[in-house]
């Protein structure tokens, strides 16, 4: 609900690309710039878990500009490993620093261990 719908001072919202009203725009909606992996930085840590498991975290990685669950599953392909995605994290279990950095480096991330 807009602020002053149904007043005399009601002003419906309008394209900005082309300046028809929102409800008859026929313009493509806008599409989101992706980040390229060259242009962020990937940390690795290896982290020791519960009962000495070891767990291999990557950081860094913003969810909005990357399909982190399709990155997740490359990674996990490559390490023969499983693996989760908590909030902005990748978790790979045991201890696949050099095997990650190798692969993040491949595919042009930054890499920060």
């Amino acid at each position: 609900m807009r602020l002053f719908e149904g007043t005399p001072w009601d002003r419906p919202p309008r394209c900005e690309q082309c300046g028809e009203l929102e409800e008859i725009c026929t313009c493509p909606p806008p599409t989101k710039p992706q980040a390229t992996p060259g242009s962020q930085t990937a940390q690795l840590a290896v982290e020791k878990r519960k009962r000495g498991k070891l767990v291999t975290v990557v950081r860094g990685l913003a969810a909005d500009d990357n399909d982190l669950s399709a990155l997740l599953a490359q990674m996990k392909a490559t390490c023969g490993a499983g693996g989760t995605l908590k909030g902005d994290s990748l978790e790979i279990q045991g201890d696949h620093l050099a095997r990650l950095h190798d692969f993040l480096a491949e595919i042009g991330y930054r890499i920060r261990s």
